[in-house]
């Protein structure tokens, strides 16, 4: 019998033993969508004959000693904002309900070429940036752990999809924290990598200068094994680095002695200040950490709120550029929480941008003398657990700073990574920001503080 719980790297040794068959896999995934999705809306679009046809594939390349790695025969979800090939790629949007890309985006051309199995799109905010909306062609994403509470945006379905078991993995993108939300609400392990290390070739834009995509899976090392297919350099994305790309899951050592933690307590005490549980769970992961032989100490940075200002003027500015010709000629086929918030984004001038961008390079300067003192810093994800999905007004993301926007700013890379749960069993999150292309050492500090805690063995009662 499978399990309802498999990470990727138990199901991958399985599948490399031939002990677990791909299709078999497959076809438990699907039943297991069957089954939960009519209460977690998850799926946008389900893939079976497409995923069984793969499966079947990975399958027989296995059996004929042709295993291409990890993510060979896995089940994997796409947020859809992901171009697919012959399949709609909708932003989960009435704007684009009938999009139907010509190739695939390069980041699913990669898992394919590792031999993921793609079994759907998953629900997204619209555009990655409206909602949660309730007047979109599909509903919003719920949460596992408690279906009357938000995912986090805006890789909504993603974070619901992995942390039900539907899909061992997926792929989200994340503009303000839109990787990381999710993952700390829905009890994962979602990473924002350093800006560049992978291509956004075929991925719906939100703001081309803040824009990322990255993994959300049950760990740090599935998330390894996933930026380990994604990372490299793509030419058709002129943002993209040709930096050397390391072995993500070989740096997963366990051992973190002498690292340099910098906790940015400010962020969560004082700036954005979190809930009590949320406090307690992060300083106990500082002081785990020191136990593991980090040396911990506080770090202080430009208030949050500075931070959040520069980074949304800069998203709502290039966001408005995107759409700016759609709203005009269709603004009531978009939900009334994402042209809201784009008629906010019309206010704005050409100075202000310009400011903001300016008020960037300033903060980049910033952080980055910062980290020559640092190997990682270690701050919250978000300030409490997931909220009532109702609770969730439209302009949620505007009333306090956001944790995660600094790091999108930067373009450094930051994991989201369990901390603990409340007293009501939800989960907890912190998150670890690492120097641009040292993604290896933010996987290695999550990887080793999730083998050191509890955190990871529990799951949602679905």
């Amino acid at each position: 019998m499978i399990p309802d719980y498999l990470t990727i790297v138990e199901a991958a040794c399985l599948i490399e033993k031939r002990e677990l068959s791909p299709v078999e896999l497959t076809k438990n995934r699907l039943q297991r969508i069957e089954q939960l999705d009519g209460r977690l809306n998850s799926f946008i679009r389900v893939l079976s004959d497409e995923a069984l046809a793969a499966a079947a594939v990975a399958e027989a390349e296995i059996a004929a000693g042709h295993y291409r790695g990890p993510l060979h025969g896995i089940p994997i979800g796409l947020k859809d904002v992901f171009e697919t090939k012959g399949i709609p790629t909708t932003g989960h949007s009435k704007v684009m309900q009938n999009h139907v890309p010509i190739s695939d985006a390069y980041s699913v051309k990669q898992l394919k070429r590792a031999g993921a199995i793609i079994m759907g799109k998953l629900a997204t905010h619209e555009f990655a940036f409206g909602g949660p909306s309730f007047d979109l062609p599909w509903p919003p994403a719920r949460n596992p752990w408690d279906t009357t509470r938000f995912t986090g945006g805006s890789s909504t379905g993603t974070g619901a999809a992995v942390a039900a078991g539907l899909v061992l993995g997926g792929l989200g993108s994340d503009t303000g924290g839109s990787i990381r939300v999710p993952a700390a609400y829905c009890g994962l392990t979602g990473m924002k990598p350093t800006y560049g290390l992978i291509s956004r070739t075929g991925i719906l834009p939100l703001a081309y200068s803040l824009d990322h995509a990255g993994p959300l899976a049950w760990t740090a090392e599935d998330c390894a094994i996933l930026l380990q297919s994604l990372a490299g350099f793509d030419p058709t994305d002129l943002t993209c680095s040709n930096h050397p790309i390391p072995d993500y899951r070989r740096a997963l050592t366990g051992n973190v002695n002498g690292l340099r933690v910098g906790l940015l307590r400010h962020f969560y005490m004082t700036d954005n200040k979190v809930n009590t549980a949320t406090r307690v769970a992060i300083d106990a992961a500082a002081k785990k950490l020191e136990e593991m032989g980090c040396i911990v100490s506080e770090v202080q940075l430009s208030p949050l709120s500075e931070w959040t200002a520069c980074g949304s003027i800069i998203m709502l500015a290039e966001a408005y550029a995107i759409h700016e010709s759609n709203l005009r000629a269709r603004f009531t086929d978009y939900g009334q929480v994402f042209r809201d918030r784009m008629a906010l984004a019309g206010l704005l001038t050409s100075a202000d941008y310009i400011q903001a961008t300016r008020r960037r390079r300033e903060l980049i300067d910033e952080f980055d003398r910062v980290m020559t003192d640092f190997d990682v810093i270690l701050t919250a994800a978000v300030a409490n657990e997931a909220p009532k999905l109702e609770a969730v007004g439209k302009f949620a993301i505007f009333e306090r700073p956001l944790l995660t926007m600094p790091f999108n700013v930067t373009g450094n890379p930051a994991i989201s990574v369990r901390s603990g749960y409340t007293e009501a069993g939800l989960p907890l999150s912190m998150q670890i920001i690492g120097k641009r292309f040292d993604d290896a050492t933010v996987l290695r500090v999550a990887d080793a503080y999730e083998h050191a805690t509890p955190w990871s063995k529990r799951h949602p009662s679905l």
